[in-house]
């Protein structure tokens, strides 16, 4: 895809569908082995979108039907494998569907948040590139880079939401991993498909917070910006006003990202069978870090 990412300005979809990708439980029982934390389909709701689960342990050829039914996909964060798990071989597959679709111009949006933000640097170098770090339940401020102001990312955001980005701990951290700035400017692959827009340090190490691709509409950002509207349980968790309003500009570029692509479901019966409508999220704070969840 030479020249950068292009689109059509003048046609939209006004009814997008993302998939949110499952992941395995921590301890499976025979009625849930997988789940979706209930934030990420809010999330992406309250920029305009319905949501579709993306199961774990499908064939390529349910997940092939599947990516020419939805308008994008979300690598949520968790803890399980990004290189051996249901959620990494779903990941690898609609990776490539979607880098292969954006080369024919068929365009098609792929996020990763945390954990989703690794299994993309996985899959794009197609090597281990992940560093421990001390940044597990922690707020920080973005480091911008000087890509960030013209980036499709952040380009439309008030300066005045930039600059508390910069100066507030707005976005929640809550990995053990990262991809430090070193390992992405001298590993070549990362290097020449993902442009940094922002970084941050866990005061030894610098690493990589926030990526969008040059030449395919492949995002990516180590923090969650769902959790600051929609999640609670944590005091490191900011629900300012500007915190608030981070989560809501990224969901919405995200599913403005989204209605550039033109897939459907073959029928209106089948998209109302996909749909998470169909579930209903469970209440798991009082064990878990996420208020919901849905399990599959």
């Amino acid at each position: 895809m030479s020249g950068g990412v292009k689109d059509s300005a003048s046609k939209r979809n006004d009814r997008p569908i993302i998939g949110v990708l499952a992941q395995e439980v921590k301890y499976p029982t025979d009625f849930r082995t997988a789940y979706i934390a209930a934030s990420y389909v809010k999330y992406l709701e309250s920029g305009g979108a319905r949501v579709v689960p993306v199961m774990i342990n499908r064939t390529v050829k349910e997940y092939t039907k599947l990516f020419n039914s939805i308008n994008g996909i979300l690598f949520p964060g968790g803890i399980t494998s990004i290189t051996s798990s249901g959620y990494q071989r779903a990941a690898q597959i609609f990776y490539d569907l979607a880098i292969e679709a954006n080369k024919s111009g068929d365009y098609f949006p792929v996020w990763g948040t945390c954990l989703g933000f690794q299994q993309l640097m996985h899959l794009t170098s197609k090597n281990s590139v992940r560093t421990q770090t001390d940044t597990h339940g922690i707020g920080l401020p973005l480091n911008f880079t000087n890509e960030a102001k013209d980036s499709r990312m952040f380009k439309d955001f008030p300066p005045e939401l930039m600059e508390d980005l910069s100066t507030q701990p707005l976005t929640e951290n809550s990995h053990k991993w990262s991809v430090t700035v070193e390992t992405l400017n001298t590993n070549e692959d990362l290097k020449n498909f993902y442009k940094v827009l922002s970084t941050n340090t866990d005061g030894n190490v610098e690493f990589v917070s926030t990526v969008e691709a040059y030449d395919y509409p492949i995002y990516g950002t180590q923090w969650h910006p769902e959790k600051n509207a929609f999640e609670w349980l944590k005091s490191y968790y900011s629900h300012s006003r500007s915190a608030v309003k981070t989560t809501f500009y990224m969901a919405e570029f995200f599913v403005n990202e989204a209605r550039k692509s033109f897939h459907r479901f073959e029928t209106e019966d089948a998209e109302r069978k996909a749909l998470i409508y169909n579930y209903r999220p469970v209440f798991t704070g009082v064990k878990s870090c996420f208020l919901q969840k849905y399990f599959f």
